[in-house]
Order: C-alpha cells, then sequence, then structure tokens
C-alpha cells in the first residue's frame, strides 16, 4: 500500500470548522503505518507546498453547501473544476479549491487526491463541534482506518 498523506484543514476556534483538524487528531493517534498527518489553516500556498511530491494525498475540511450538517461530500480530484461549496469556505480567498486548480495548471496535483468535506452546522468563535459534526468525524475516522490499515 502506498504511503498516505493526510490534511485536515480548519480553524478549531470556529466551530465546526475545526472538524478537519479533529479527524487528523484521531487518525495521528491510531498510527497506522505509512501515514502521514498534518494540519493546516487551508491556505493554498501551504496546501501546494504540504502534498509536493506526495502520490496519495486525503484531505478533510469543512464544507458549507446546504445539506444536512454531519453529511460526508468525497470528491476524487480529477480533471473537473471542485464544487462551488469548496470554494470560498476558508476565510483564506486562496484556499482549497483555488490550490486544487492551481496544482492542475501547473500539474502539481497528487496521483490521487480525496477530499472529503464534511457539512458544518455552526462557524461561530469557540472551540467545539455541533453533535451532527462530531458523529460525521467519527464515522469519518473509523472508515479511513478501515480504508488505510494494512490486510
Amino acid at each position: 500500500m502506498p504511503e498516505t498523506l493526510i490534511i485536515g484543514l480548519g480553524n478549531a476556534f470556529r466551530g465546526d470548522d475545526g472538524v478537519g483538524l479533529l479527524v487528523a487528531r484521531r487518525l495521528r493517534q491510531l498510527t497506522l503505518p505509512g501515514l502521514f498527518i498534518q494540519e493546516l489553516s487551508g491556505e493554498g500556498t501551504a496546501l501546494l507546498e504540504a502534498w509536493g511530491s506526495a502520490d496519495r494525498v486525503i484531505i478533510v475540511d469543512a464544507v458549507s453547501s446546504g445539506s444536512e450538517p454531519g453529511i460526508i461530500h468525497q470528491i476524487e480530484v480529477d480533471d473537473r473544476p471542485l464544487p462551488a461549496h469548496f470554494s470560498g469556505s476558508s476565510s483564506h480567498t486562496f484556499g482549497l479549491a483555488e490550490a486544487v486548480e492551481l496544482g492542475r495548471r501547473l500539474d502539481r496535483l497528487p496521483a490521487s487526491l480525496i477530499i472529503y468535506g464534511i457539512e458544518g452546522k455552526s462557524y461561530a468563535l469557540g472551540e467545539g463541534l455541533s453533535p451532527e459534526v462530531e458523529a460525521a468525524a467519527n464515522r469519518l475516522v473509523k472508515q479511513l482506518a478501515q480504508e488505510l490499515s494494512p490486510p
């Protein structure tokens, strides 16, 4: 199994925006072999640098698409632009969607890039996730641990 880079995105002080960081931290605690984990704010140039020469990357972030809180969106990045709810969900003007598009133009995308967007409920100042988002984070950690564990 190829080595995998997990990137958890978010801000732990903006409610559900911290879900990507929580997933990354919980996966780190499992100490799965061949798994490298980073936590980032979501700024686009940092993402381009982080995935650098990685062949397999999984990104976890909060999204706001209008779906029910706790829904997990899975996007396998290919030659199509990311859905609109991956743009502008960051407090940075150059975020995840923009990094993917620039990486595509510069031929700097990983061979495999999967993005999990967990639908948030509240992005108010303060720590902690809403119950629906916490439950989704737990489901995703379990799913990824099963997928990324050696046979």
